[in-house]
């Protein structure tokens, strides 16, 4: 499909709720329109779910077929990564390059996920009790199965559209469950090629099932519908302790992928050639937008004006600018609302007497673009400290010993992601046990593999996704024992 066809289908998109408008954060335009599909959506979409996988075409076809459609699938987003970068660089403002380089990592999900299809293998178990009611355990075989959920709700959400997407529907499929699918209201549009991608490398017609709209309606219906078995969710942990409250109808089962305020600790034996940019960039790529962004810094006291003055060269240095604007670097925040809660974070720290070392501003030009921000002064009971952002603004703090820098660096109810950057080995990994976080990087950041599981601490999320961790979320255990 082309972005035109898109943006047009969109518009035809039935729904009887109301008219939702995408907006392009570049330019303030709208760039398509559709109408929510709200509850009557997921009634439908759960329905068909649901019969296809009671009829068991899917579940029960066997690992090497499935395999095979997922391999087709990671082809075909393959084959459609122009239209598929082309469409979430206009949806969130993302520089083109970056897009194109998300695609490749999307398509390997449901490679990675095929391998698992062949090996959802349970447990024969050699019985060794004696004795009990029938006095026959010596006669007894048991053992497990490893089976689908069943019907299970994804909702991901506008900071990575196909990379969101992807990292749910692949293990969900792999395992044999039938879903339904529900991107952000936002970013609506690859999710419609990535549908008919699926569609035409062979998964059965009820498998997988998209609906749009706003999170309050079409995605509280999901959350909250009896039909489903499970909610896969990926955004902020305001809406995840929502859907937890929503799940408790039926006790459906919840994973949640949530918020993050990450610290990243910069010891005075770092390599400061690679620490400094990888910090600064580790926050302000995507303008902030990421769950695992290093929002808070906290540096050894020595190095640290050498830190702040480094982070700062780099934030000033970085263009910002559209996917169509040469050189660009770093995109807008995705909407008029992201700009106001950003600004608002920003504003109420200077008036609490945080110092502003570069940025605090909009920059003066359509669009919701915001200059890389650097803070100091900051007081650790501060609402910008404490809460995610979810935009180009970093703190960074001082510190002088280990347990001060693993104190500053736990405070927060988050616990998703921690960097470390010493060369101090035995340092390092007495501090990767120490912080409070579900991934601690050492001497790098943002790095990610399907193979390595993800997932956070304390109020970043429950479960984990990729890796075994990954497919095992959309599977439910059953103990078996046979009388001999």
């Amino acid at each position: 499909m082309t972005v035109q066809e898109v943006l047009d289908e969109m518009r035809n998109r039935p729904g009887t709720g109301e008219v939702i408008t995408v907006i392009d954060p570049v330019t303030e335009e709208p760039i398509t329109e559709f109408s929510d599909g709200g509850a009557e959506a997921v009634d439908e979409a759960v329905a068909r779910a649901r019969a296809s996988f009671e009829s068991g075409g899917w579940q029960s076809m066997p690992g090497r077929e499935r395999a095979k459609i997922m391999w087709r699938i990671a082809d075909l987003i393959d084959r459609h990564t122009g239209d598929l970068a082309e469409l979430d660089s206009l949806n969130t403002g993302m520089p083109l390059a970056q897009a194109q380089t998300i695609l490749p990592t999307c398509a390997e999900f449901f490679r990675y996920y095929a391998g698992w299809c062949t090996k959802l293998d349970g447990t024969a178990y050699d019985v060794q009790m004696t004795g009990g009611i029938s006095g026959a355990y010596a006669s007894l075989h048991a053992y497990t199965r490893k089976e689908p959920y069943g019907v299970v709700g994804l909702i991901f959400p506008w900071n990575g559209p196909v990379f969101n997407a992807c990292a749910k529907i692949a293990p969900a499929l792999a395992a044999g469950c039938s879903m339904v699918v529900k991107p952000a209201e936002e970013t609506p549009l690859s999710a419609l090629v990535l549908d008919k991608i699926i569609a035409e490398a062979g998964v059965p017609d009820g498998v997988v099932n998209l609906v749009t709209g706003y999170g309050h309606t079409a995605g509280a219906a999901l959350a909250a519908h009896p039909g489903v078995d499970k909610i896969a969710f990926t955004g902020s942990t305001e809406v995840g302790k929502q859907i937890v409250q929503a799940s408790a109808g039926n006790l459906k089962k919840v994973m949640l992928e949530l918020g993050g305020k990450s610290p990243v600790l910069i010891y005075e034996d770092a390599d400061l050639g690679a620490a400094i940019p990888m910090a600064a960039m580790g926050i302000f790529v995507h303008s902030g937008q990421g769950c695992v962004c290093g929002s808070r810094i906290f540096v050894q006291r020595s190095i640290y004006e050498q830190v702040v003055a480094g982070i700062t060269r780099v934030a000033n240095s970085l263009k910002l600018g559209g996917p169509k604007e040469d050189g660009s670097q770093i995109g807008p925040l995705i909407s008029a609302r992201q700009l106001t809660r950003v600004m608002g974070f920003i504003e109420e720290g200077k008036r609490d007497g945080v110092e502003v070392v570069t940025g605090g501003y909009r920059l003066d030009r359509r669009g919701y673009f915001v200059h890389p921000t650097v803070l100091t002064n900051v007081d650790r009971g501060m609402r910008l400290y404490q809460q995610e952002i979810f935009g180009p603004v970093v703190t960074v703090l001082p510190f002088d010993d280990d347990d001060q820098a693993v104190a500053m660096a736990n405070d927060t109810s988050y616990g998703l992601a921690a960097t470390v950057w010493t060369t101090n080995l035995g340092r390092a990994h007495r501090l990767a046990k120490r912080l409070q976080a579900g991934t601690v990087t050492l001497n790098c950041q943002l790095v990610f593999d399907h193979a390595v599981p993800f997932g956070g601490y304390k109020q970043s999320g429950w479960g984990h996704e990729f890796g075994r961790e990954g497919i095992e979320a959309y599977l439910q255990t059953k103990s078996v024992w046979a009388q001999l």
